[in-house]
């Protein structure tokens, strides 16, 4: 069937204005972002709304695909990055602090949805979650992330930047340098602290004395 141009005119008019309305809205994002330089509320402002664009692709993921399957939480932050911000005016630090600000909101969406599911997991012990993917299987480590989180919470009543690197790293997927921005310390310092968070949650998931971090 052959379409008139006279039809083709209200669904472009519509594309039109959802090519708009996103625009507006990646705008005012990139905004809050630049205004985040000189003032920490903008942050508060911010977060919800990166969040929320985290969560809900997250969780149309997780349905989307079979049990058992693995989340790519790093590919997730960068196609948060990419659709939200006008890449074309901002500098790395402004990248920096929305991926410092995602890694927060993907500990708290992948631990959720765990939560959500641990009451159908119940029995047998719960095995140490190694630190070295960010490839996760939510639904099989639901247990897991729960266990890593509780212990997370423990950790930073005693060194809170070793549980921000374990957020970057792990959850965000950020590389040493991004992460030692994102702190403002060296990429050595990143590298001693990851391994040390790691060591102390080795020690604390698998029931062994926690040593002080």
């Amino acid at each position: 069937m052959t379409c008139h141009p006279t039809e083709s005119r209200p669904v472009a008019a519509a594309q039109h204005r959802i090519h708009l309305g996103f625009m507006e809205t990646q705008a005012a994002i990139t905004d809050l972002l630049l205004e985040c330089r000189a003032d920490d509320r903008a942050g508060d402002r911010l977060f919800p709304v990166v969040y929320e664009e985290l969560r809900r692709v997250a969780h149309l993921q997780l349905r989307r695909e079979r049990p058992g399957h693995t989340l790519g939480t790093t590919a997730l932050v960068n196609e948060a990055y990419l659709k939200l911000v006008d890449i074309t005016r901002v500098e790395w630090r402004d990248r920096v602090h929305f991926l410092s600000m995602a890694a927060r909101a993907m500990r708290r969406i992948l631990v959720d949805y765990a939560r959500q599911h641990c009451a159908e997991r119940r029995g047998g012990g719960i095995a140490p979650m190694a630190l070295d993917a960010v490839q996760l299987s939510v639904d099989d480590q639901a247990d897991e992330l729960v266990a890593l989180d509780d212990a997370l919470e423990r950790l930073a009543s005693l060194n809170p930047r070793l549980v921000q690197v374990v957020e970057y790293r792990f959850f965000a997927g950020l590389s040493e340098d991004e992460t030692a921005r994102a702190l403002a310390v060296t990429t050595r310092t990143v590298r001693r602290d990851w391994v040390k968070a790691r060591g102390w949650l080795r020690h604390a998931l698998g029931g062994s004395p926690e040593r002080t971090a």
